[in-house]
């Protein structure tokens, strides 16, 4: 049987990743004295948070895996005669997907029998972790690597993730928006609704007060998913705002009707370093099961 491995960009709990027989390769994150730490191994995203909350003037930097991070954990894999399929954040919002890549082209030489296939999941986050869960279940049925890469990226097809975020601080320290846009998006009390296109972070609105975002994010999914919701997978993270990312979990399945399986979880901290605290996400895809035509 193949090895599944993800970036962090999935967002698997340590029991998920336990659960689901996933291996991950970590960022790293930088908050200060220029020493990088990975997530989940020298910090926690709990302790993170923690920091970047009490302390405003943090500006911290994340750190895509190298490709002597993936060699590292692909090696023991490929001498054990196991072929490797490996899940990467979006292309377009890291390089973790070119270092996934190089690893395994430097390492065809040393192992030419085995296979290690790369798939862009196009996404982050609850979206990616949504991906390798339909990939995991695709594992633990049978199918073959070549078959769930197939079936993987035409569930990468389906998927829809929407942020909404606390505010635009974050997004200005990392650039992502002027100080201007910011400014004036404090004043108004205007909070973003972000979704991800073709692999790249857009803004879809800017709605004033927070249960304003949380009810026009779940008209528009409840929209979206009415006719056909048990074939959809869905899965809810935020940052720091757990209470109300259960509210919302369960204001969902009462609208749409369904138990939502995905436990909330704490999204990362990649992109919780340009969301900040506060924000909360939202993300489905069609079940593979649905898409095998």
């Amino acid at each position: 049987m193949y090895k599944i491995i993800s970036d962090g960009g999935c967002d698997f709990t340590k029991e998920e990743v336990q659960k689901h027989n996933v291996d991950i390769v970590p960022f790293y994150v930088m908050l200060e004295n220029d020493t990088y730490l990975r997530e989940g191994v020298d910090i926690t995203k709990e302790a993170y948070y923690k920091r970047l909350k009490e302390d405003k003037s943090l500006f911290p930097k994340t750190a895509q895996p190298s490709p002597q991070d993936y060699i590292d954990i692909y090696t023991p894999y490929l001498k054990a005669g196991r072929d490797i399929l490996s899940l990467t954040i979006s292309s377009k919002l890291s390089g973790t997907y070119n270092s996934a890549t190089l690893a395994a082209d430097m390492l065809k030489d040393e192992f030419p029998d085995r296979t290690i296939v790369v798939v862009d999941s196009l996404n982050c986050a609850v979206g990616q972790g949504l991906i390798l869960k339909e990939i995991v279940k695709m594992r633990d049925n049978g199918y073959s690597i070549t078959k769930t890469a197939e079936l993987a990226k035409k569930v990468i097809e389906t998927v829809r993730i929407y942020f909404s975020l606390d505010s635009l601080e974050y997004l200005k320290k990392g650039g992502r928006v002027g100080p201007t846009t910011a400014l004036v998006g404090g004043i108004l009390g205007l909070r973003p609704i972000l979704h991800i296109v073709d692999g790249t972070v857009d803004q879809l609105d800017s709605v004033r007060g927070k249960d304003r975002v949380l009810n026009l994010i779940e008209e528009g999914v409840v929209d979206a998913l009415k006719d056909d919701v048990q074939d959809i997978n869905l899965s809810i993270g935020h940052i720091l705002r757990e209470d109300d990312a259960v509210k919302f979990k369960a204001s969902l399945e009462a609208s749409l009707g369904i138990q939502i399986a995905n436990p909330v979880v704490e999204v990362g901290v990649t992109i919780g370093t340009h969301a900040g605290p506060g924000a909360l996400a939202i993300a489905y895809c069609k079940k593979y099961e649905t898409l095998e035509k």
